[in-house]
């Protein structure tokens, strides 16, 4: 019996030309995405897939599979927008997709209000470590609404939420908490040892682009692989990290300073097509909570 999971994993393969890109994108383990492959195979009764070093390309059965598994998903979700415009704002299921960041500051708050006023919706929430791959996923059907920074070349609609300041987070007997202006220079942390993310982490393109500005590269302490970890490790006194303002916890245990100069990123939302009823009720409820927070950050 053929799964529209399975299709969905066979198209997703094909699309990112390997199975290691296509289990980080599905978030799956490799071998449980090579595994529903080959289940496919064996329903269908041909090879649809040729393995090699260089990467993954389709067989002539494979070639022949893959515009119905792109039309059977389609159709799927074209099922799940109809029995929403049915069933209103009461019921059915919200799929969010957001870079790890944006999960952490922004989302939450609109979360908590959207759970209160609609609690028969399902929400389903999907995380990325960089805007492109965010982008990717979206356009591949994987949520109804992105929310991070603006992606390059979209064709569907974009809403801009606000602009997102970054401050700089270090312990609180780091010589740098002790001033009385809340700010710093970035290149006076020019010979600093830094907490960095890893290269997969969009944030970590931030920290580069903004040092480089300032006439130096970044010398590495740590290398982060969650957001949530860099404020923390900061705190700890591992390093002075970078991070947006609205992520920084309550009652953080570290110090922040404003960066001189600013560094900042547009945050939006988008969707491939006009958003329907459930969609569009939660983009403007989030409008609303984001634009609030981000006006005032600190």
């Amino acid at each position: 019996m053929i799964s529209l999971r399975q299709l969905e994993y066979l198209v997703t393969v094909v699309d990112e030309g390997s199975f290691t890109r296509a289990a980080e994108l599905l978030h799956v383990t490799q071998p449980a995405l090579s595994h529903q492959v080959q289940a496919l195979e064996r329903a269908i009764g041909a090879a649809l897939l040729e393995r090699s070093p260089r990467g993954v390309t389709l067989t002539p059965a494979g070639r022949a599979m893959l515009p119905h598994a792109r039309a059977a998903l389609a159709d799927a979700a074209g099922a799940v927008s109809a029995v929403r415009r049915a069933a209103g704002l009461s019921a059915g299921e919200l799929r969010l997709a957001a870079v790890y960041s944006v999960s952490l500051g922004v989302l939450p708050a609109a979360l908590r209000v959207w759970s209160r006023r609609h609690p028969g919706v399902d929400v389903r929430l999907f995380e990325h470590r960089h805007a492109d791959e965010l982008a990717q996923a979206m356009a591949g059907g994987q949520a109804d609404l992105a929310i991070g920074p603006r992606p390059h070349g979209w064709a569907g609609p974009v809403h801009t939420l606000g602009e997102e300041e970054f401050v700089i987070a270090v312990s609180r007997d780091d010589p740098l908490a002790g001033r009385q202006a809340a700010e710093a220079r970035l290149e006076e942390l020019r010979e600093r040892r830094w907490v960095h993310y890893a290269p997969g982490n969009g944030l970590a393109d931030i920290l580069d682009r903004a040092c480089s500005a300032a006439g130096f590269q970044p010398k590495i302490a740590v290398r982060a692989e969650q957001t949530a970890s860099a404020p923390i490790l900061a705190a700890a006194g591992l390093g002075p990290a970078l991070i947006p303002a609205n992520v920084v916890p309550a009652g953080y245990d570290g110090h922040t300073l404003k960066p001189v100069p600013r560094v900042t990123r547009e945050l939006t939302a988008y969707t491939r097509a006009a958003p329907d009823a459930l969609c569009a009720a939660f983009l403007d409820l989030l409008l609303d909570t984001t634009r609030e927070r981000l006006a005032r950050p600190w």
